[in-house]
């Protein structure tokens, strides 16, 4: 099977000149370099050959006049084929073909192994149309650097599908990139990790070098780096590269090297090819793209804000403060996931709490007992201030006060004044509005019989903490 997954054939046809037609056959002579396995076969109308094999060097192969032959060889690919006819009177003649061959180096792996899909948003999201890939290279310049491992990981109903491309010096990546996008031809999504940020970028340009064309902006893209990265306040992690998300997750890889290490040890194995180089240099590649699809669940913890819940509870309890006061209030919103996520994390924003764990998220939300201002939507210079009260009032109700119980309102005192239990809100999306102050985002709302009988107001205003959450993260 390695054999039949790397073999190139060559199909070629023997001269069939009056001339050829009377002899009862021909001799094939092949030159040049051989690759490591080739095998020979002749064919023609009247009759057929039997397969050789040959291992190297120079080659001699009895074949017939007007037939077929199939070159069929490993690896080296041939580039131009020279055929010299040397047709003697006689039976025998002699057709020598001179095969100019480019060395090619690359290594290819295959593996396929059983992966667990149960996860719902790795099911959903790594479907068979999908493709993960990591690259390796020298350096991050295009220009400057090589191309010399690419990974890929697709899937196959339950089964994961690893495949590497591995070239065994710089003169052969355009061979590896060629069989990467052979492979990638298949597939419509792409999924990386940073692979917007660097991999695709890279092999755009190495595309333009290598005279190969450009496939990448016609499929989609999931890049898991950006998507995390959307939510570092959430994992508040040191750092967001692969294996750190790994760690969060709890993978533990064998490969202990990062891309920027290996370097030397390829530019090492390129002047003295080792299997213990090459091992180290396969493996971290190969732990990249195995690794990939098991950091999809971290995609989980973003789907809470795409609404993926449903709305369980809805409970007021009090709390004794930090300063031992007691009686403080607070809203607890339990929500069921639709997308369990893999590991418990939590954070906390001015008035709001949440938390995360398997298939349940609490939003803890501090209320405010007490007075409140509602600013009037109306010019001030329709109302009246009364000092006294701590309020405005409308001129047509207010005309009738004694001048010297009024004023001329402005912005700062044009309110109304209510005490209540009160939601904290930062924008104005519930009605009416009540502030501590005349300016600025957070402002609230009051906790009514109506909201507290509404789940559809309620999962708005959940929405409307964790977009706020998100956008005002620390």
């Amino acid at each position: 099977p390695d054999f039949c997954r790397s073999v190139h054939c060559y199909l070629l046809r023997t001269p069939a000149s009056p001339e050829s037609r009377r002899l009862s056959g021909l001799v094939l002579r092949l030159s040049g370099l051989l690759p490591e396995r080739t095998l020979l076969f002749a064919a023609n109308a009247r009759e057929s050959g039997e397969p050789q094999a040959f291992r190297a060097g120079t080659a001699t192969f009895r074949t017939f006049a007007g037939a077929y032959i199939a070159i069929c060889c490993e690896r080296p690919r041939v580039r131009e084929i020279y055929a010299f006819p040397d047709l003697h009177s006689g039976k025998i003649g002699t057709l020598t073909l001179i095969l100019h061959t480019e060395d090619f180096q690359m290594i290819t792996w295959h593996e396929e192994l059983t992966f667990d899909f149960s996860d719902p948003v790795s099911n959903e999201v790594f479907t068979e149309n999908c493709i993960f890939f990591d690259i390796e290279t020298t350096g991050f310049s295009p220009a400057r650097t090589d191309l010399y491992l690419i990974g890929c990981a697709t899937r196959r109903g339950s089964l994961l599908c690893i495949d590497q491309f591995f070239s065994e010096n710089a003169a052969d990546q355009k061979n590896v990139l060629s069989a990467f996008l052979d492979l990638l031809s298949g597939y419509d999504t792409i999924l990386t990790f940073n692979g917007i940020g660097f991999d695709i970028p890279y092999l755009k340009a190495k595309c333009k070098t290598l005279h190969l064309s450009d496939p990448f902006d016609a499929h989609s893209y999931i890049d898991l780096y950006k998507e995390v990265s959307r939510f570092k306040f959430l994992f508040a992690l040191t750092s967001y590269k692969q294996k750190s998300i790994e760690l969060f997750l709890g993978i533990d890889r064998i490969d202990a090297y990062s891309g920027g290490e290996l370097i030397e040890v390829y530019k090492e194995y390129v002047r003295h090819p080792a299997k213990d180089s090459l091992a180290l240099l396969k493996q971290h590649n190969y732990e990249d793209v195995l690794y990939m699809p098991k950091l999809l669940p971290v995609l989980s913890y973003p789907k809470l804000w795409e609404q993926a819940f449903s709305l369980q509870s809805l409970q007021a309890s009090e709390y004794r403060s930090m300063d031992g006061a007691s009686g403080n209030k607070e809203l607890f919103f339990t929500l069921a996931l639709q997308y369990p996520v893999p590991k418990p994390v939590s954070f906390s924003y001015d008035d709001c709490y949440l938390s995360m764990s398997g298939s349940t998220a609490r939003l803890r939300v501090r209320l405010f007992e007490g007075e409140l201002r509602f600013f009037y939507d109306g010019s001030p210079k329709d109302y009246y201030y009364l000092p006294a009260e701590d309020i405005a009032v409308h001129k047509s109700i207010a005309s009738a006060v004694d001048k010297e119980h009024r004023v001329q309102a402005n912005a700062s005192n044009c309110y109304g004044k209510k005490y209540a239990i009160f939601l904290p809100q930062y924008d104005a999306v519930f009605s009416p509005v009540f502030r501590e102050q005349p300016r600025g985002r957070k402002c609230y709302f009051e906790l009514s019989a109506d909201f507290a009988a509404d789940p559809a107001m309620q999962t708005d205003y959940v929405l409307h903490l964790l977009e706020t959450m998100r956008s005002h993260r620390k």
